[in-house]
């Protein structure tokens, strides 16, 4: 015979072989479309933005997840003749506060530089190889 026990917070079943020869009852629900909290991808059914969509990396969240949300937003919902030329307040304010948590939102323009660098370097070496085996 099987029974319940409550533990603080948890509740315990406990089941006999019996209670699981019987097949289930259960009746699963059909999905709601319109659920925002189902990954629907970024766009849901009714326009709107879903936050929860793992496309996003977590950008909703965190410390700048307010100024991701609103410059994001201001961008889906333009209707200037250039997508999101009313925005530049909004992604302003996004750059300015991802610029004050470093560790959580690297600068990609100081490696871009670094990688520039590199490649204009190594391109210099190049056209002087050739200069070289030319002369040859």
């Amino acid at each position: 015979m099987s029974y319940c026990r409550q533990e603080g917070k948890d509740r315990i079943i406990f089941a006999t072989k019996e209670d699981h020869e019987t097949p289930s009852s259960a009746e699963l629900v059909a999905d709601d479309p319109d659920d925002p909290y189902e990954e629907q991808g970024l766009i849901l059914p009714n326009g709107d933005i879903n936050w929860n969509c793992p496309c996003l990396g977590g950008m909703a969240s965190g410390p700048c997840g307010e100024q991701f949300k609103s410059a994001f937003s201001c961008f889906h919902y333009s209707s200037e003749e250039i997508k999101g030329s009313d925005c530049v307040d909004q992604f302003r304010a996004m750059q300015e506060c991802m610029q004050k948590y470093p560790d959580l939102y690297p600068q990609e323009d100081e490696n871009d530089e670094k990688s520039s660098k590199d490649l204009e370097a190594a391109s210099v070496e190049a056209s002087a190889a050739k200069e070289e085996e030319g002369s040859s």
